[in-house]
């Protein structure tokens, strides 16, 4: 085997016995036996926090697989290793759809990264879906009809946020931390949203690059401004340093920290889990360290998986609640391919999801998809960290995309 491919897959040795398809039913990525899917994660480099993300996936594809698998089919899952570098993404990308010959793609990780394939994905007609990102220009069906994301958008998620700092702040100095790329501009974007034409005189605004050793010098000049609120659109390593550099500077603000770096062993306990107390997010998942779920059917069921298919995987790390939530839905929409997994149907049924509990998201949210709308999930609820775990306060808020 290729010693620079890293891959992770879900699949038997054998292939189960059932009639082979009509010549006319062939797709790329399908045999009789088998089907596979490609993906791209961050297995080593700036952000490989994140991996346990296809680890997860792999898993869950493998309980399916012991199962008996889908359409009589065991899914061959297969992951490389892209650093969270977009032109690695292309590369890997460009040997899943042309030498793998996947039938899709599916939880690519990263905005930057699915940024450098989402033209080539759709001139090729590769259905590319439900993205471990966030990025609200997943959610375009008219231009890009083969992407689709899965998440509430930042944008979305920093909308909840500027309303809420207004109702407790209506004259708030507001610091802008965010990562210099679509990921971080969506949180402008939502802000902006909000604010209108206040933006300007309300609001500093301060980037970081993915690539950059730390964020402190940032922090320590965005203290400078006198700001008493901190909005961060950053990842888990700098989201940890955020925290701690906060705290230790002596600075107050009214601390928001983006939803996909708020995780517990990750970001929470390196950080020093007392100097986070009062951060405050958004989540559509249920928080494992939350009393609230210690009993829930659904934690439970997600629980027993994780018992059972990853032991050893850290159970305070809320990207494998992630991770059960997107695999489920992708489960799904296999189901309901019934004997046709062309590509065209695999998009057809990833758009015409009807709302669909899951047993990792909070109650009231739900996943559901059409033909106009990519965005499976618009809603969440703010929530606060104690030293301990995340509190929730508040009502399940619906975002509006602009």
């Amino acid at each position: 085997m290729d010693t620079t491919r890293r891959s992770l897959i879900a699949g038997a040795a054998g292939v189960l016995s059932v009639p082979r398809l009509a010549p006319a039913q062939e797709s790329p990525g399908v045999t009789a036996g088998e089907i596979r899917i490609g993906s791209t994660n961050a297995l080593s480099g700036p952000v490989s926090s994140y991996s346990v993300i296809s680890r997860c996936l792999s898993a869950m594809f493998k309980r399916l697989n012991d199962e008996g698998g889908v359409g009589g089919r065991k899914v061959n899952f297969i992951v490389y290793d892209d650093g969270y570098a977009p032109p690695r993404t292309l590369e890997q990308t460009r040997r899943l759809v042309e030498q793998d010959r996947v039938a899709f793609l599916f939880n690519q990780l990263g905005t930057p990264t699915n940024s450098a394939i989402h033209r080539y994905v759709n001139q090729r007609k590769v259905p590319h879906l439900f993205l471990a990102t966030g990025a609200d220009k997943w959610s375009n069906p008219r231009e890009y009809p083969w992407t689709m994301g899965w998440q509430p958008s930042y944008r979305i998620e920093a909308q909840i946020y500027a309303k809420h700092l207004l109702e407790q702040k209506p004259n708030a100095r507001i610091a802008l931390l965010y990562q210099n790329d679509d990921f971080g501009k969506d949180y402008i974007a939502g802000v902006r949203d909000v604010l209108g034409p206040r933006f300007e005189g309300m609001v500093r605004t301060v980037s970081h690059e993915a690539t950059d050793p730390t964020i402190d010098s940032q922090i320590v000049s965005l203290a400078a401004t006198g700001a008493d609120v901190l909005i961060c659109g950053i990842t888990p390593r700098f989201a940890s340093q955020a925290i701690r550099r906060v705290h230790d500077i002596g600075w107050k603000p009214m601390f928001f920290m983006s939803n996909v770096s708020i995780s517990g062993s990750v970001v929470m306990q390196p950080a020093g889990s007392e100097k986070g107390v009062g951060v405050i997010t958004s989540d559509y998942r249920k928080d494992q360290g939350d009393p609230a779920w210690a009993n829930d059917p659904g934690m439970e069921e997600w629980r027993d998986f994780m018992r059972r298919f990853v032991p050893d995987g850290e159970i305070g790390d809320n990207n494998y609640t992630y991770a059960y939530g997107a695999g489920t839905t992708m489960i799904q929409v296999l189901r309901q391919c019934g004997n046709d997994f062309s590509r065209e149907n695999v998009m057809r049924q990833a758009a015409s999801i009807a709302p669909l509990e899951i047993a990792t998201l909070l109650p009231g949210v739900k996943v559901s998809t059409s033909p106009t709308n990519f965005s499976p999930i618009r809603h969440m609820q703010l929530q606060r960290w104690d030293g301990r775990s995340w509190q929730r306060f508040g009502n399940v808020i619906e975002g509006a995309q602009v």
